[in-house]
């Protein structure tokens, strides 16, 4: 199969570039390049014959069209999407652009493609989203996200998402676009760009700065391993039913404190300081506007249609994580120079 990945220099992108090659898929990697992408997270591919990369901006239709008309994929899988939570709330015109404006380019490129194609049984429209549109949950652990659980965006980001979404199912009924839809939790691992939580708890904890927890640390997330997301999106583009969606969680619900007490715990174990633990840096700082109190995950829908479970425990999957930042200095320090990396965003409102 040939898969066209947008955003496959990002974070969750790469993973899925990477897999796929390595499973025998043939990819072609359109990336922007934008703040949060590095080719270096696509090294290990990048030789192959099976790879290949354009960088296009899903904003421009034009160059979407002839990515299309050159590589001529059988599946396209959209990941390519603006997704820090307070970039959003400092700027949020260029999640519209993006998640929404360029979404639509690539729905309307890839149905353009797919008709003068002969609109082909096989060709499929995957649109990668996050649970963050169904809103905040209750502390409940009984109450979790379902495929129908009525959308709630609550920040810039998620409400773009939201957008998205509609966008992708309305091109499924009202033009027969062959389309899937998944919804993750958030997601951890290697090649983490560091202004997301986890790698800014192991970068600053590293580094001896505070590690900041926003509010009282006790908003909830299911978190789930990059690695084993990736798995999830390829079965979902092979195997899932046409116009359906797939809530894909990890099964593993923590408090951010939580999870920052583990990220410590383990950075005690493999880099220990002279004194002291790494929980001593913790430090509280006022909360995040509109702060969601829990998201989780009911993955009923994935395991019993397609068979999927994650392979990774939360523990066990932090340790692969910090090991890997550990291993990967180089990588993170040519990062941390980017705009806004190390700055409390998302405070403007």
């Amino acid at each position: 199969m040939k898969l066209l990945v947008t955003g496959g220099a990002g974070f969750i992108g790469s993973a899925v570039v990477r897999l796929a090659v390595a499973r025998g898929h043939a990819v072609v990697n359109v990336d922007a390049l934008t703040y949060a992408a590095c080719l270096d997270n696509v090294a290990s591919v990048a030789q192959s014959p099976l790879y290949a990369f354009e960088q296009a901006d899903i904003r421009d239709r034009a160059a979407l069209d002839r990515v299309f008309a050159k590589h001529r994929p059988d599946a396209v899988m959209h990941l390519a999407a603006e997704s820090h939570v307070d970039r959003s709330i400092d700027g949020p015109g260029d999640f519209i652009e993006t998640n929404v404006i360029g979404t639509f380019n690539m729905l309307e490129a890839a149905r353009k493609y797919w008709t003068e194609a002969g609109r082909p049984e096989t060709f499929r429209f995957h649109h990668i989203s996050t649970d963050e549109v169904f809103g905040s949950l209750p502390k409940d652990p009984s109450i979790k996200f379902t495929e129908d659980t009525p959308y709630d965006p609550r920040s810039p980001y998620s409400a773009s998402k939201a957008s998205s979404d509609h966008l992708v199912r309305a091109w499924h009924e009202t033009y027969g676009l062959p389309v899937v839809l998944t919804n993750c939790s958030n997601n951890y691992g290697p090649f983490h760009f560091p202004e997301k939580l986890v790698p800014v708890i192991i970068l600053n904890a590293l580094a001896g700065k505070p590690l900041p927890i926003y509010g009282d640390g006790s908003n909830i997330r299911d978190w789930l391993f990059v690695e084993d997301h990736a798995d999830a999106l390829l079965l979902v583009v092979e195997k899932g039913a046409l116009g359906r969606s797939y809530n894909i969680g990890g099964e593993n619900e923590r408090t951010n404190l939580e999870l920052v007490r583990t990220l410590c715990a383990i950075l005690d174990e493999k880099r220990p300081k002279a004194q002291g633990s790494y929980a001593d840096q913790i430090t509280f700082v006022t909360d995040r506007p509109g702060h969601d109190a829990r998201y989780a995950i009911d993955p009923t829908r994935i395991r019993t249609e397609l068979g999927w479970r994650p392979s990774v425990t939360v523990e066990e999957g932090l340790a692969r994580t910090v090991q890997w930042y550990l291993d990967n200095e180089p990588w993170w320090r040519a990062l941390q120079g980017r705009k806004g990396v190390g700055e409390r965003l998302g405070v403007k409102a």
